[in-house]
């Protein structure tokens, strides 16, 4: 086994998580490459060493160039603000380092396709931060459909709904600013991502976007609360996606509903160890929906626990992400979600966009 030097940018929500991953990951899954956390960096030296202190990072950076540039920092996780994302990974191909960078990739689309261009000039590692399509469910929910079970897929339902701001008393603040922080920069990402996924790449969208909560306390809101857009996708299957943060009573909706020729498959985040699915050709007495509760015979599942039904959490799906990075940089061949893959993302966003402004379906550029 080898070690490898991680430095994390962030050290907050998901730069915890992150750190917490890579302190796990090599028991968990047993990789070739060791994580050491090396070096994170915050938006002060003081932050930095909070954050080094509480996670066991060996050192703090006072600027995200100092961990970039230091020779021990091998790898790098981006999980900073938007805005900082494109700076830190062109600086990062550039030292030839790894990059595992959080969603939405770019705070824009000009930034999203520099760092497609800056990572595959540099012939480095690369992948996007999308963690739910990585639960063991939804892993099997893709080798059902690859594996032709539910036959040819006719429809799509995907939603990702929350309502940490449907009071509309909750006040403004980063999230209620700039359109890569609203619903469509924030949690659109992760649905879209697990359509593509699932079904395959996108042909043509239509969409409404919305901001429902003009003003809150503290100031103007200025992107979106939700939205809605049909889709048509290449392989032909039609479908629907619905992304918001006002969904009263939703604490995590990252749902979809996939109807085949052969079969259905249904899959709720808020029941993440469950998948249901429906198979035609069962006997007529016995057809319907059947909860499938996940187990060590589904993806990823068993380093975590041998027995069926105990079930896995979202951190889980973070170790798996770290995971999936370790071994693409041990292989030097990345894993999807790549660069590449969170662009095609992004560019289904900017057309649901467009859409909404125009009232009119919208195609997609191939990426």
């Amino acid at each position: 086994m080898a070690e490898i030097g991680i430095g994390i940018l962030g050290g907050g929500y998901m730069g915890k998580a992150h750190a917490v991953a890579m302190s796990a990951v090599g028991a968990v899954f047993n990789t070739a490459l060791r994580p050491r956390l090396e070096m994170v960096c915050a938006s002060s030296l003081a932050s930095a060493e909070k954050y080094r202190d509480a996670f066991g990072f060996n050192r703090a950076a006072a600027n995200w160039q100092e961990l970039v540039e230091d020779p021990r920092v091998e790898a790098i996780v981006i999980a900073s603000p938007q805005s900082t994302h494109r700076d830190i990974a062109e600086a990062a191909f550039s030292w030839n380092k790894p990059v595992l960078c959080e969603k939405p990739m770019g705070a824009s689309l000009e930034d999203s396709e520099a760092m497609v261009a800056a990572a595959e000039n540099s012939g480095c590692v690369n992948m996007v931060a999308y963690n739910y399509i990585r639960t063991p469910a939804s892993q099997y929910a893709r080798k059902l459909i690859a594996d032709g079970v539910i036959g040819n897929i006719t429809w799509f339902r995907g939603e990702h709904t929350e309502d940490f701001f449907a009071d509309p008393m909750a006040p403004a603040s980063w999230r209620t600013d700039g359109d890569a922080n609203g619903t469509m920069g924030d949690l659109a990402p992760h649905m879209i991502n697990a359509a593509l996924a699932l079904v395959g790449p996108v042909r043509s969208v239509m969409a409404e976007i919305e901001r429902v909560h003009e003003n809150r306390p503290g100031g103007k809101v200025t992107n979106d609360d939700h939205g809605q857009m049909m889709t048509r996708f290449e392989n032909g299957a039609m479908g629907h996606m619905y992304f918001s943060r006002i969904a009263t009573g939703r604490k995590m909706g990252y749902a979809y509903e996939i109807t085949g020729t052969k079969g259905a498959i249904r899959f709720d985040q808020e029941d993440q160890n469950a998948l249901w699915l429906y198979l035609m050709d069962d006997k007529e007495a016995d057809r319907g929906f059947r909860k499938i509760l996940t187990g060590p015979a589904h993806p990823d599942y068993l380093p975590f626990c041998q027995g069926p039904g105990h079930g896995t959490g979202y951190q889980d799906q973070i170790i798996i992400e770290a995971k999936d990075f370790l071994e693409a940089i041990h292989s030097g061949a990345s894993i999807w979600p790549t660069f590449r893959d969170g662009l095609a993302v992004k560019h289904i966003v900017e057309a649901a966009m467009e859409s909404s402004r125009t009232k009119s379906w919208q195609p997609l550029k191939s990426t």
